[in-house]
């Protein structure tokens, strides 16, 4: 037993690592939703900035009467132009989950503290963006080609997303892994 333990100790140090980080992170960002969602019913502070930001966005791509609302219910927040409704941003538009997934793969991958530590916050960063830019190109393709809606919104954009987490993951791979032979 012992000796399959040592062949096999670097695979599961990387399970237990991703899947205690995980864990953790998750359990502490759904104890924030669940604290704030006692304190207000209404959508936490980060989906609404990343609705605001989306529509701040679209503003500046020339997209006029750009509103961004709370939906009645409190659980969404409603990005519209011209009235029009386009997009209802909920929690799990936020990007917070994949960044949790994103750090909990690099953390399994620990390299130099520095180094770690500021790809996790370039990645986070990206991973946002990424995320206001899906939101926005989703909206748009709503807004100019209704047809296609289903298609951007069921396989383009979580396409895109989980897309943009595996390349950071491969970077991240390739930069450990050199760390490693040195």
């Amino acid at each position: 037993m012992l000796r399959l333990f040592q062949k096999y100790r670097l695979v599961l140090k990387f399970i237990f690592i991703f899947l205690g980080s995980y864990f953790l992170f998750s359990s502490l960002y759904n104890a924030f939703l669940i604290l704030y969602d006692t304190v207000s019913p209404i959508p936490d502070p980060l989906t609404q900035l990343v609705a605001r930001q989306s529509g701040a966005l679209m503003q500046g791509l020339g997209y006029e009467n750009v509103e961004v609302v709370m939906h009645y219910t409190g659980l969404s927040m409603k990005l519209m132009v011209d009235g029009y409704f386009l997009a209802g941003i909920v929690e799990g538009c936020n990007s917070a989950s994949i960044i949790i997934l994103f750090a909990s793969f690099v953390l399994a991958f620990f390299g130099k503290p520095v180094s770690t530590l500021l790809f996790l916050f370039a990645g986070s960063v990206v991973i946002y963006s990424i995320n206001i830019l899906r939101i926005v190109i989703l909206s748009v393709s709503i807004y100019e080609y209704p047809q296609y809606s289903g298609f951007m919104h069921s396989i383009f954009f979580p396409l895109a997303i989980y897309g943009t987490v595996f390349i950071l993951w491969l970077i991240w791979v390739r930069i450990y892994s050199r760390w490693k032979r040195s």
